[in-house]
């Protein structure tokens, strides 16, 4: 079977000119680490294998399906921009490389990227020539804890729930075509309380001098603002009229997805320089005065499932955005209204999808495993980057960046752990202040948190409801680890039960495969199961649930689906289990 991602691959700022680089690359492992001596920086070396760029080599639809180690890979290949060459600059874009990117263009050094997450760009305008050109690309991904990895195992094989890992370009590299300036970053913060939208528009070189702003919404434009810059970064403010006076009709919700479509231009000179689409919801998520989570100011019970985003196939690289869309419409049709991604930034159509049908998500930082300076640097880093890319995502409503005190495993007790876990939490806000955050979901909660988080993986509910009690929380033990760190109080804060369940099935539980407690024996005792512990979470005072998890993934067997994403009980059932309250 043929994999192939040639859709535009950054959906929530389009533009209209680009050429996509997926597909057939020149591939080679460099185990000795010599590449550079051997001159393959310079492109004109072949390369020894063929891989199917944006899949990895450890997996199938990459066409090679390897798994033994191999820290350095190296890729090449040829391209031609055509009638773009001496007219329009070229931006070469990732979405995710992991972990440490070079590249070369022509044999010259374009551009250096630290992280394996974050999404990246760099004009390559000036290393171009007419007619054929070659792109070489390195990877180094060191087998390091102390480097963000997720759900990547870094032991040489998969062992608990840490899994084969993704080694360089996991997701789409292509290139957009811009005139004199381009849009660099563009930040959209919609205010529902007073109609409007507000952000930052930087720009790529500082030349542009005006930009345009056209809204639409159920297909009429109702409003386009065009105003001067302030060089290259320029703060903005729309506001807008009220499109019905009677009904909330256009606030965004999983109920009524309603979307905004702006179309941003850049002006230099009265002449046109870059253009492109983007849309947002009109949506407020907050914490009211009593405590409780509400969204467009009403209170909101959140039922989530996690979600760790691996295929059988292709691993952290969704094979199709079909396959995307299918996930979030299969978690609706279960009961659920939104998605922990767990452990992953999510390939852009994900959200974009979840945007468009009415789903929350949940983004989380992949963990690093070894607490060091080194560690917070690469942790900060690549956030940044994260927060910088989901923040353009209506459907995303809470960032988690740390989980279970992964990579700060001593936070219960040791103050600067706990100080990088609050400095975390004010760089999110910093960067979004318009979503909520989870600071280390699961235990040991510090102050610097917008949500109590709980993880307990109870075989039943029966203790449930002596347990979960307010009183009760700054003392608790929910899985053997105290719920708030030592020196911190829930002070009255929001209450998610944010892991819990994790039902495999006997039959699936041979061959090392495992999940959370005894595995159901069939499909009625799953259903009776579920049943009790719904009964237990919906009697306890939370806002909310995630429940785990979506899918089986490699070893680990408790999804609700399993590794092909095909279902292992009825929908409409466990609908009526996850949604009655």
């Amino acid at each position: 079977m043929a994999f192939t991602r040639n859709e535009y691959p950054r959906p929530q700022f389009r533009r209209d000119e680009w050429l996509m680089l997926n597909g057939e690359w020149e591939f080679e492992y460099d185990d000795g680490g010599d590449g550079a001596k051997r001159g393959l920086d310079l492109g004109k070396t072949v390369l020894a294998r063929k891989i199917n760029v944006p899949f990895t080599f450890q997996y199938e639809a990459s066409g090679i399906g390897e798994t033994e180690n191999h820290e350095t890979v190296w890729y090449r290949r040829t391209f031609d921009i055509g009638k773009h060459f001496g007219k329009d600059r070229a931006l070469l874009c990732f979405n995710g490389s992991d972990y440490i990117t070079d590249v070369w263009i022509n044999g010259k050094h374009a551009t250096t990227h630290v992280g394996a997450y974050s999404p990246f760009k760099t004009d390559i305008t000036p290393y171009l020539a007419s007619g054929k050109n070659v792109i070489v690309v390195r990877c180094v991904d060191p087998y390091d804890p102390t480097v963000p990895r997720g759900k990547q195992s870094w032991t040489g094989k998969p062992f608990s729930c840490w899994y084969i890992p993704n080694t360089g370009i996991w997701q789409s590299v292509w290139i957009d075509f811009t005139g004199d300036d381009a849009v660099d970053e563009f930040s959209l913060t919609p205010d529902i309380d007073n109609l409007s939208f507000s952000g930052e528009l930087v720009t790529l070189y500082g030349v542009a001098d005006e930009a345009e702003l056209s809204v639409s919404i159920f297909g009429k434009e109702i409003k386009r603002q065009r105003f001067s810059l302030d060089g290259k970064h320029t703060r903005y403010s729309v506001g807008l009229m009220e499109c019905d006076f009677v009904d909330e009709t256009t606030y965004w919700s999983p109920e009524r997805p309603t979307l905004y479509y702006v179309d941003v231009k850049l002006y230099k000179g009265g002449k046109t320089v870059d253009a492109a689409h983007t849309r947002f919801g009109m949506r407020k998520i907050a914490v009211d005065e009593g405590g409780r989570i509400t969204l467009n100011n009403r209170e909101l019970y959140q039922r989530l499932i996690l979600d760790q985003g691996y295929w059988r196939e292709s691993g952290t690289t969704p094979p199709s955005i079909d396959a995307l869309k299918s996930d979030i419409q299969d978690a609706k049709a279960m009961g659920f209204n939104g998605a922990r991604k767990h452990q992953k930034f999510e390939d852009p159509y994900f959200y974009y999808f979840a945007d468009e049908i009415g789903f929350l998500t949940w983004c989380e930082m992949p963990s690093a495993y070894n607490f060091c300076a080194e560690e917070m640097r690469a942790v900060m880093s690549d956030w940044h980057g994260i927060v910088n890319a989901a923040r353009a995502f209506s459907s995303v409503v809470c960032y988690v960046p740390l989980n279970e005190s992964w990579g700060v495993r001593k936070i219960l007790t040791e103050k600067t752990q706990q100080d990088f876990a609050a400095s975390l939490y004010y760089m999110t806000k910093a960067l979004d202040p318009s979503r909520l955050v989870s600071t280390n979901d699961g235990w040991e909660n510090v102050d610097k948190t917008d949500i109590i988080s709980i993880h307990d993986y109870a075989y039943d509910s029966s203790a449930f409801a002596e347990k979960y009690r307010p009183e009760n929380y700054d003392t608790l033990y929910p899985q053997g680890r105290k719920l708030m760190a030592e020196g911190n109080t829930s002070a009255g804060k929001p209450v998610l039960f944010t892991e819990f369940g994790g039902i495999a099935m006997q039959v699936n539980a041979v061959d090392g495969n495992w999940g959370y407690n005894k595995g159901a024996a069939d499909t009625e005792e799953l259903y009776t199961r579920l049943e009790d512990l719904m009964r237990g979470v919906y009697a306890s005072p939370f806002q909310g649930f995630c429940y785990t998890q979506m899918t089986d993934v490699q070893q680990e067997v408790n999804g609700l689906l399993d590794m092909d994403h095909k279902p292992k009980a009825d929908f409409a059932r466990l609908k009526k289990i996850f949604e009655n309250k």
